[in-house]
This record gives structure tokens, sequence and C-alpha cells, in this order.
């Protein structure tokens, strides 16, 4: 029977690994994040990264400038927060609207507080395996590997999907850690026939149960970083055929979530894999706790080393 990666878990680990390292600063980790506009989806995701932050302890800071915005005075915005003595972590929440150019808001952001992991000055450390703060959905992944002692070296890692937040970090981290890897997306041909190659198959690819059983060879280690809503009954009852509690949070809710894998097909040919909900969705906000603490610990022990220096 395949072996179930419940994030819930791992995320549980890390916040205890967490709250002695906030308890031993000499103040509160602070986090502001800037939610532009109205998405209800992106509302959802703040709200659980300030409930995160109290829960551990962080002051956060929730900034809601409107959907009118300019690229100019969004980035003013950050910038304000840059010199924000308090603010360890700034988090940008995407997507942004259209007339805002996302890419140089990104820029904007002092790397030295960018928890993301998104500004191509961490994206240079990443390659360099230098340390520096990791994108939190790829790395959130490999604590969850490492916690249940999935080993990667001298495995081959195929991840579907390049995207600059998932895809092609979580390339180089496995290939840090001595895996072979393979990166494929939508023009990738014959992707089952690639995908079957996989003793690590990581599918971040955004599309709703699109790899099914031709895509995982037998006791293959699926990782699911999908999250895609459906309200189709029809879409539901193939998804989910014979999967009683599933359809019934269908009847109740009026939709189910799923990923980007078809659910029994990691379940029936897979050695492990996460579910969709609680597999790796818990991790990206576990993982940003965790790079602001970092962020944190780095900005006092600079300050204290300017102030130490400054006292001899």
């Amino acid at each position: 029977m395949a072996q179930l990666l419940e994030g819930t878990r791992v995320r549980d680990a890390i916040y205890e690994e967490l709250r002695p390292r906030v308890a031993a600063l000499r103040r509160p980790p602070g986090l502001a994040v800037v939610l532009v506009g109205g998405d209800p989806a992106s509302e959802i995701y703040v709200r659980n990264k300030v409930k995160a932050c109290a829960e551990l302890g962080l002051a956060s800071e929730k900034l809601t400038p409107p959907d009118t915005i300019s690229t100019d005075e969004l980035t003013a915005l950050v910038r304000e927060l840059n010199e924000q003595p308090e603010i360890d972590g700034i988090l940008v929440q995407m997507p942004l609207p259209k007339q805002v150019d996302a890419r140089e808001v990104l820029l904007s952001v002092d790397p030295a507080k960018d928890v993301d992991g998104f500004h191509p000055f961490n994206v240079g450390l990443l390659v360099g395996n230098q340390p520096g703060p990791r994108a939190c959905t790829p790395s959130g992944v490999m604590r969850m590997l490492r916690h249940y002692g999935i080993s990667v070296k001298g495995k081959h890692a195929v991840v579907v999907g390049r995207s600059d937040i998932v895809g092609k970090p979580m390339a180089m981290m496995l290939l840090h850690e001595h895996a072979t890897v393979t990166i494929c997306h939508s023009r990738t041909p014959d992707l089952a026939a690639t995908c079957r190659r996989a003793d690590i198959l990581v599918v971040a690819i955004g599309r709703t149960a699109m790899v099914t059983e031709e895509f995982i060879s037998e006791g293959a280690v699926v990782v699911d970083v999908g999250m895609n809503r459906v309200t189709d009954r029809e879409e539901a009852e193939r998804l989910f055929a014979g999967d009683a509690r599933r359809l019934d949070t269908f009847a109740r809710t009026g939709s189910v979530l799923v990923g980007d894998v078809l659910p029994k097909a990691m379940a029936e040919r897979s050695s492990a894999y996460t579910p969709v909900p609680g597999g790796v969705g818990p991790l990206t906000i576990a993982m940003l706790m965790a790079n602001t603490v970092e962020a944190a610990e780095r900005r006092q022990a600079d300050a204290q080393s300017w102030i130490d220096g400054r006292a001899g």
C-alpha cells in the first residue's frame, strides 16, 4: 500500500523548530504582505499566512492598495517597506492587476527581505548552491522528502512544469541533492513516456488530473503540487469514482479540490504520494515562515555585529 505523505505533519514539525528560534530573537520577526485588489483566492492565501504568523509569534502587517495602483506606486510602497527596520520579510501576493509590471515590482524588493525567494539575486544563490531564501513550495517539497526518509541521491527525478515559482527551482534543488533531473512541459514529446522513467515525479503543470496511470511507473514517489477546484458534477464523479468521502464533499459544497495527478493513479501505482489537499499546500506557508525567521535572525545578527563594531 502506498505511503501517504502528509504535509500537515511536516508543517507541524517545522513550526516546533521555529518557535524557540522566534523566542530567542530580540524582537519578533516582521512580515509585510501586500495584497492588491480583492482576488478571492489571494485573500484566502493571505489570511492563512497572517494566521500562521500569529500562531508562531511573528508580527505581520497586511497592506491592501487598490487594484487601480500603478507599477510606480506599488514599487514605491515596496521600497518604503525595504527601509522599515522592523520588517524582515516582504511578500507581494500574486497575481497582480494587468496594468502592473510584476517583474519590476519583484525586482524592487530588497533581496535580504525577499522571503518568497523570487528575486534574481536569490535565484542566483540557489543556482550556485549558496545560502539564501529559497522558493517556498519547492523547498517545502524537499523538506517533506527528508522528513519521510525518501532519498533523492542517485534517483531520476522528473519535474513536470517549468515555472519560475515551482518547476525551475524544484529542479535545481533536486540537482543539488544529487538527483538526475529532467524538466518537462506542455511541449515535451511523449510526456507520459518521460514521466514513466521517474523514480521521483513532481507535477506542477496546473492542469486538472492531467497525469494518469500511464505517466507513473510502479513504485515511483509522486509529488502533486497542483491545486484545482472542480465544480462540474460529471467531472467530479469521473475523477473520484468509488471515493465516497470526496464525492460527499462535492455534494455538500458544490466543489472539490484535485491536483494535477489523477488521485486513483497515485494511490494505486506509487510507493508514496502527496494528497490534495493536505500534501504540499501546508508546506508553502510553513517555508514562508521559516524564510521570515531566518531573515530576522540574519538581519538582527548583522545589526548586533555593527553595534559591537562601533562599541569596539
